[in-house]
């Protein structure tokens, strides 16, 4: 099994594989078989100039594999893009603020204009806010763990699904948390009892929610979806910004993310908690929760529901 290998051992025998996309659900709920493709494929990684998507993106960048990293910084995703090339991989950087839905939606259109598919889509960037900082709102209104996290990524995902659809088998990875708060839908953006904590719990919840409901939307679709709880308080900048001690390392999480990459031997729709699957928290099984979630979500950035 894939989680006996030792770390080292375990990132090596994922970047010795050609990438694999597991096809999309059967009718019998069989998350798939193993993929033969060994193309070079098109990965878009949010939040890849630094942590565990910069990791992430250098491996498969020296793999061969065609990068779309994503961030805030010209200067950063251009050092990422650098590298990659030098290891003898294929690279673009695109810039966008997920602060900002307009500015995800450019994303998308600049992805769109430059591929006529996508591979693999992971949903990586993310914020904590620190205490001190308090409660923040986007230029969109809305309470920013929640955007960041959760309703860029819904957005972006969406834009993007029709070059999914012709990459497929294709895959997309959500990179949650344990830390995981159910939605409050009478206080969605945390108007009353905010605190950073509850915000970043919430909106982490959010994204596992989304996983599953868009796993069942895309069955026979060819696209498979995964969240995953990487590692906890990996030795991150958004870790160390907040004077915490790192509990695990980059190398963890990245093992972690690598699997849902690249191995046959995972469950699509599923949580994981690093290389296992896992139990989230049970509105992410509320049916009922997760419909109405996705309504409000498809409203929140201006969607068709």
């Amino acid at each position: 099994m894939l989680a006996a290998f030792p770390l080292q051992a375990l990132l090596s025998l994922l970047l010795a594989l050609p990438l694999p996309l597991i096809h999309g659900p059967s009718e019998e709920g069989d998350p798939g078989a193993i993929f033969d493709r060994g193309d070079r494929q098109v990965i878009l990684i949010t939040g890849s100039t630094g942590g565990l998507g910069r990791e992430t993106a250098l491996r498969l960048g020296a793999a061969g594999h065609h990068i779309l990293v994503h961030g805030r910084s010209d200067e950063r995703g251009q050092e990422v893009v650098s590298a990659i090339r030098e290891a003898g991989g294929a690279a673009d950087f695109y810039r966008a603020d997920l602060a900002s839905l307009d500015e995800v939606r450019e994303l998308a259109a600049q992805v769109r204009a430059s591929h006529d598919r996508l591979d693999v889509l992971v949903n990586n960037a993310g914020i904590w806010l620190t205490a001190e900082e308090g409660r923040r709102v986007s230029e969109d209104g809305h309470e920013l763990h929640m955007q960041v996290n959760h309703l860029s990524h819904f957005l972006l995902t969406h834009l993007l699904l029709d070059l999914l659809e012709e990459g497929a088998p294709s895959r997309i990875v959500h990179v949650a948390s344990t830390a995981q708060r159910p939605i409050d839908f009478d206080n969605v953006m945390l108007e009353q009892g905010y605190s950073d904590g509850r915000a970043y719990a919430q909106s982490k919840l959010a994204q596992i929610l989304f996983n599953h409901e868009l796993h069942e939307r895309l069955r026979g679709t060819g696209i498979s979806t995964y969240a995953l709880h990487p590692a906890t308080m990996m030795d991150t900048g958004m870790v160390m910004d907040r004077g915490a001690q790192p509990r695990a390392s980059v190398e963890e999480g990245t093992a972690a993310l690598l699997q849902l990459i690249v191995s046959d031997e995972v469950e699509a729709g599923r949580y994981y908690n690093g290389l296992n699957v896992a139990r989230a928290n049970e509105q992410a099984y509320d049916t009922e929760a997760r419909a109405r979630f996705w309504e409000l979500s498809a409203q929140l950035v201006g969607l068709e529901r």
